[in-house]
């Protein structure tokens, strides 16, 4: 089956719309111009229970279906990255420092067309959340809205969120059971020696070799302190020292990022690094400092939900174009929080060719929305069937 023909009706909407949202990008909670343009467009459809101000600018709207039934949940993120965009498109930001440039204007766009059609038809039983969240992109917008209580509050049963996907063929949808993405959490290490004139390190306490040795000792933990099968993977990603040839500096700091997929590795992680820390600083005469932050938790895709929603997909799709095996990966995702207390699957949707996320250069695929659209309003006919 193709995609919803009432949906493709108002391609040329949705393209409006998700134009006008990478115009206007807003960060982390401060989401506040896009959920109003949300909450006009729910309004404009007929949705009269509109909830505002979660977790700040996050909005739960509910559509009624006929007859009693659960509730299922459908999330679109709503914000952009402090990135400056370079694509040239006549629809760029017109905000500088702020790019949508991970698509989330394009799942905020599918998640309104799915509501406009819902709205109109309302072909199912029970009735369906529309989660518009702020803060994928650090903050974890998901966990706050979830302690918050709309799991509790607007009584879901299920949840599911789809994520564009560049370089996958054109409207294919890939997802696997289980974990699908990594828990990530970030280190900080601070050293503090003593600095001195470059041509006297007698008279120092060198940072930077302790740093250099920290830096290569973490390098053992992947490859000496973790089974081979374990995914593991951990990264030092910024080191900042020093400011002339001729000063040895007096501190240095270390930063990186560590994904898991086992909190017992996780464990193992932190503990390996304290001791890396320690011991590397007591090797060098330095002190040195760690800081590890736990962030995002793996993201789990509930067994029976994946199989259900890859089913939709395949109706949408067809059989050709869905992989339900398409293994896990190492990036990391905030809806974890919403699939930690309600069963659901997460999937990625193909958009073709073009740059990758996070890249300047990056432009969500219009063509795409009405698929995405089209599969989040199967999903609720299929599981809630009049």
């Amino acid at each position: 089956m193709p995609p919803v023909n009432r949906i493709a009706d108002y391609a040329e909407d949705m393209k409006a719309w998700r134009r006008w949202m990478h115009q206007h990008p807003e960060l982390q909670f401060d989401c506040h111009e896009t959920a109003g343009f949300v909450v006009e467009r729910l309004k404009e459809f007929g949705i009269t229970e509109i909830h505002e101000g979660i977790a700040q600018s996050g909005v739960v709207a509910i559509i009624e279906g006929q007859g009693a039934g659960p509730t299922i949940g459908l999330r679109a993120d709503m914000d952009a990255l402090p990135m400056q965009e370079t694509t040239g498109l006549e629809y760029a930001s017109k905000v500088d420092g702020k790019m949508h440039a991970c698509g989330h204007d394009g799942h905020t766009t599918m998640l309104l067309g799915a509501a406009k059609y819902l709205a109109e038809t309302r072909n199912f039983k029970g009735r369906v959340a529309l989660i518009f969240q702020p803060a994928e992109e650090g903050g974890g917008g998901a966990g706050v809205m979830v302690e918050e209580g709309i799991m509790e509050r607007f009584d879901i049963a299920d949840v599911y969120a789809l994520h564009n996907n560049p370089g996958v063929p054109f409207g294919a949808f890939v997802t696997t059971a289980g974990p699908i993405m990594a828990a990530v959490d970030t280190f900080h290490v601070y050293i503090d020696g003593v600095g001195g004139h470059g041509a006297y390190p007698q008279d120092t306490k060198d940072p930077i070799m302790a740093t250099l040795g920290i830096c290569n000792a973490i390098q053992t933990i992947v490859s000496r302190n973790h089974a081979t099968m374990d995914d593991l993977v951990v990264s030092v990603t910024q080191i900042h020292t020093g400011s002339a040839d001729n000063v040895i500096p007096d501190d240095a700091y270390i930063n990186g990022t560590v994904r898991t997929f086992d909190p017992d590795v996780q464990d193992m992680v932190e503990k390996r690094l304290t001791e890396i820390v320690a011991g590397q600083a007591a090797s060098y005469d330095v002190t040195a400092r760690l800081v590890y932050e736990r962030g995002y938790p793996a993201t789990v895709n509930n067994d029976a939900k994946t199989q259900f929603a890859a089913d939709v997909a395949r109706d949408v799709a067809g059989d050709a174009a869905v992989n339900s095996e398409g293994g896990r990966e190492m990036g990391a995702e905030d809806f974890s929080y919403m699939l930690e207390k309600r069963p659901g699957a997460y999937l990625f949707l193909g958009q073709g060719d073009g740059a990758g996320l996070h890249n300047p250069n990056y432009n969500f695929n219009d063509d795409v929305a009405p698929i995405g659209a089209s599969f989040f309003a199967r999903l609720v006919e299929t599981a809630q069937p009049l």
